[in-house]
């Protein structure tokens, strides 16, 4: 019995020793390791990795950029659920605990006396906040000596609630996703609150092993790991036995999902993405920045419909390149081995590969014929299998397009059958069109651009640089420098008005030769038409876009002149040729360098420049820059929103009885000259002008009302004709249209208010001059007032026409 008490009296002893020198070990390790531990008023305060997003106007999401998909969320906006998911599997006394869990560290201890090696267990969630923030994941017994010193430090100063937030903000949970916000869209494309309670087991038990437990890459395993956390929960009472059950029937249907795109606007995206690097470096990245641009989101989607649409009827009338390969398929091929076919083929634009698996006819119930041929209708279609499984019908109608091209200026035979272009095997590009039905399409090799501005300030309304921008991520907007041809022409007849000619003023649209130093040569310009029509008012001269009175007015006004002049528009003077060409639109000029031009004539007269970032907001939603610009505040258009800082007015550049007389001339052109198609959106406050280039390299058309304007073009990359009849009218007017229908919808008209000093005169259309009694033909005209005629032709006997004098014609001009 002694020894027993003796040996009861050492163990006693030795226990108190080890446990005072435990104390002194761990006190004086925490007066050693106190003062280094990290301030946690950090962590009141912290910068998460959030990634850069841009939005529209009417904030819809554009674009995402960064590595760290993280959308930080306070604790009340965390469903309960998820929270009681994440402690069942993690850490189940966390409102419990000082923030450490002295039962799992001891079971750790004893662990590492039996085996003498280091275990799992312990690790509350403070204790992970401690590491992600401020440790490193080394397993060394210092760094988990400072992470429970640390934890103890975090409880004492941040709440439960606070923790919890940062844990659920901070932790990786795979895929690019840190955080359960960014998890939830990641692997269900669904707000947090959308979740069932078997998706928040799912995401509750990714923080032991993202890899490892990933429901997109180890379906199987992340199974088990939920099935692990609902049992937790039932074991502690979070859930009931029927909700146990029944969730663990659910097959999880996660799969990677990507940023929620709302608006397709690529090219803005990036080049709001350039300027944000360039102002922050690779913080632009992290910081979360969410930066608000002018776009709106019904223009942009329409911007991107109308341009693709154009480049598809463009390659409609010139004819199918060929498929994009064919395979010989074999009978009963399992669905899953065709799929696989199309794995090397992507989408591009709006177009979708497909494998035609079959020819099929389709019985009619009534005979039918076509009406313009006159023969039976085909009852053909082709059936398709598309990229994600499903199939489709292909019918006749929307493959009958497709004769051989040969090249931009020549196609093949008019197709009889199907077999005569495509056959069960080939792999295609088709485009869904707006009844669902699908047709064959091919990527075009031509390309396009259209921009949209507000003419009031210069907020870009919608831009878009190509057909798609990860097929080519050249902005032809803001960097294809092409000629714009006529679409230049009303700048120089803007000059012309400036200096002293009227809308009446005839001009000798004849032939005409001049000596080109530049060429060692001669220069012969002609009208397209190669026909000439004699003396022509200046308003008839734009309206039917006539090369030689164009070059008449520019030779008359001179060159220099006019430079000087059109820089008012914001073109730069060493972009314009210092010769007659730039009459015909030669100068090699970007489409956004035109859309600013256009819209000075649009609003009347003043300067407005380009922009597209409307403000730049802080995480949490704290304006840290906004846009200052200006804005058109005139007597006739006032903007109800026009600033105060009268530095912010726009300048007049171009006076408003010069503006007034090109808009009316503008109209015209929408109404009896060479962009008539416009008239079918039925307004009469349209404007603008069409533009092709020699041999038909470039198609343009630019046009407004006070409210939007905008510029459209088509071309190749590499410049070559379009074909024999591509014009402006014909390749980029309807883009336009297409556009401005949706741009316009809710917008009324506005009429176009002639300025105090504008009168109407009726004139002789043939002179010009006031109209007379034996006039064949009579019409009114504006003039600005003292600038109208004052005789008619009867008086003064005869009418001056510049341009008629031969010996002027043959001067040496260049």
């Amino acid at each position: 019995m002694r020894r027993l008490y003796q040996l009861f009296l050492t163990l006693l002893t030795l226990f108190l020793t080890v446990a005072v020198i435990s104390v002194i070990a761990i006190t004086s390790a925490y007066f050693f390791l106190e003062p280094k531990l990290p301030e946690i008023d950090v962590l009141k305060d912290v910068q998460l990795q959030v990634p850069l997003r841009v939005y529209s106007t009417d904030k819809k999401l554009l674009a995402e950029f960064g590595e760290m998909k993280r959308e930080p969320v306070e604790y009340h906006e965390i469903p309960e659920r998820l929270i009681q998911a994440v402690i069942s599997a993690e850490d189940e006394s966390f409102f419990s605990h000082p923030g450490v869990d002295y039962k799992g560290l001891l079971r750790a201890v004893i662990h590492l006396i039996k085996t003498g090696t280091k275990g799992q267990g312990g690790s509350t969630i403070t204790m992970q906040v401690a590491r992600n923030f401020f440790l490193t994941r080394d397993k060394t017994y210092l760094r988990k000596i400072n992470e429970i010193f640390l934890s103890l430090k975090i409880e004492k100063e941040l709440s439960k609630q606070e923790i919890m937030a940062l844990y659920m903000n901070k932790i990786y949970l795979g895929h690019r996703s840190y955080g359960i916000a960014a998890a939830a869209k990641v692997y269900y494309g669904k707000p947090l609150d959308e979740l069932s309670l078997e998706q928040y087991a799912m995401i509750a038990g990714l923080p032991k092993a993202p890899s490892k437990y990933n429901p997109v890459t180890n379906h199987q395993r992340a199974t088990i790991r939920r099935n692990y956390v609902l049992s937790r929960m039932r074991q502690l009472n979070y859930i009931s036995q029927e909700q146990y059950n029944k969730s663990l029937q659910i097959v999880d249907n996660a799969k990677i999902h990507s940023a929620d795109i709302e608006v397709e606007a690529p090219y803005v995206a990036e080049m709001v993405r350039a300027q944000m690097v360039h102002k922050y470096g690779k913080d632009a990245y992290t910081t979360g920045f969410n930066v608000y641009t002018t776009i709106s989101a019904t223009m942009q989607t329409a911007a991107n419909k109308a341009l693709r649409s154009a480049l598809m009827s463009y390659e409609h009338r010139h004819g199918y390149k060929g498929t994009l390969g064919h395979y010989d398929l074999a009978a009963n091929t399992p669905i899953l081995e065709l799929v696989e076919l199309l794995s090397d083929f992507r989408p591009v634009g709006h177009l979708q590969p497909a494998l035609i698996t079959s020819i099929l006819e389709q019985p009619a119930e009534k005979p039918s014929a076509d009406k313009k041929t006159k023969k039976p209708k085909s009852n053909q279609y082709a059936q398709l299998l598309l990229k994600d499984g499903s199939t489709a019908a292909l019918p006749w109608k929307h493959i009958k397009w497709a004769r051989k091209y040969i090249n931009d200026r020549r196609m093949g035979p008019q197709l009889k059958k199907i077999e005569d272009v495509l056959n069960a095997g080939d792999i295609i590009y088709v485009e869904q069109l707006k009844n669902k039905e699908y047709a064959l399409a091919q990527i075009p090799e031509a390309s396009a651009a259209l921009v949209s501005l507000n003419p009031q300030n210069g907020a870009i309304n919608a831009l878009t640089g190509g057909f798609d921008f990860y097929y080519s991520k050249f902005n032809r907007v803001t960097q294809a420098k092409r000629q714009p041809g006529s679409n230049f022409k009303p700048f120089i007849y803007s000059a012309a008005l400036n200096k002293g000619y009227t809308t009446a003023t005839l001009i000798n649209d004849a032939p005409v030769v001049f000596k080109d130093s530049y060429l060692e040569g001669f220069w012969r310009p002609d009208n397209y038409s190669g026909k000439f029509f004699g003396p022509t008012r200046l308003r008839k001269g734009l309206i039917k876009s006539r090369n030689l009175v164009s070059i008449r007015i520019l030779r008359d006004i001179g060159i220099n002149y006019a430079i000087d002049y059109v820089q008012r528009f914001g073109f730069m003077e060493n972009e314009l040729p210092k010769n007659l060409s730039l009459a015909l639109g030669s100068a090699t000029l970007t489409p956004m360098q035109i859309a600013r031009a256009y819209a000075i004539l649009a609003n009347g007269g003043y300067d407005v420049k380009p922009w597209f970032i409307e403000r730049i907001e802080s995480p949490h939603h704290k304006i840290i820059f906004e846009q200052q610009y200006s804005s058109v505040c005139s007597k006739d258009y006032p903007l109800e929103s026009c600033p105060e800082d009268k530095s912010l007015h726009a300048l007049r550049v171009v006076d408003e009885d010069n503006v007034f007389l090109m808009t009316t001339i503008m109209r015209d052109v929408i109404k009896y000259g060479t962009g008539r198609k416009a008239l079918k959106l039925g307004r009469n406050d349209l404007a603008g002008k069409t533009g092709t280039t020699n041999d038909q390299l470039d198609a343009w058309f630019s046009g407004f009302n006070r409210q939007v304007m905008a510029t459209a073009w088509v071309g190749f990359d590499t410049p070559r004709s379009l074909g024999r009849l591509e014009f402006g009218g014909t390749a980029s007017l309807p883009m336009w249209m297409s556009f401005m229908e949706v741009a316009l919808q809710d917008m009324p008209e506005q009429a176009l208010i002639a300025p105090e000093n504008i009168v109407t005169v009726k004139i002789d259309s043939e002179t010009g001059l006031l109209a007379a009694g034996s006039s064949k033909k009579t019409q009114y005209e504006f003039f600005v007032e003292g600038t109208e005629p004052q005789r008619s032709s009867i008086e003064s006997g005869s009418t001056a026409v510049y341009g008629t004098s031969i010996e002027a014609a043959n001067e040496e001009l260049f």
